[in-house]
């Protein structure tokens, strides 16, 4: 089983930083387990990855009206796709989840 340098394993690591950032541990899964963010989760990950919604847009590719489509996962009036989701949460530094431990 693979751990971290704390001598926790994957999944206690990634429960213990959900825990400190209010992010549901089935967020965090491969895409086929993966339970949909809340805007609240999705703005939590842009905190930890220290972006602004236009950031977030430009490091994710999302083009001139990335910024809307941003607010429209922070308001829920659209969800963020698993690969969107996937790539902030890396940004934010809590793992790669589409990767099994």
């Amino acid at each position: 089983m693979a751990s971290t340098s704390c001598g926790l394993s994957l999944d206690q690591e990634n429960e213990r930083m959900t825990n400190d950032a209010n992010i549901r541990l089935e967020c965090l899964k491969p895409a086929e387990r993966w339970a949909q963010p809340t805007g609240e989760e999705v703005r939590e990950v842009l905190r930890l990855a220290g972006f602004t919604g236009a950031k977030a847009a430009q490091a994710l590719g999302l083009g001139e009206k990335g910024g809307r489509t941003v607010r429209r996962w922070l308001s829920e009036d659209s969800g963020i796709s698993y690969a969107n989701w996937a790539l902030l949460c890396e940004m934010a530094g809590l793992g790669l989840i589409w990767k099994e431990d």
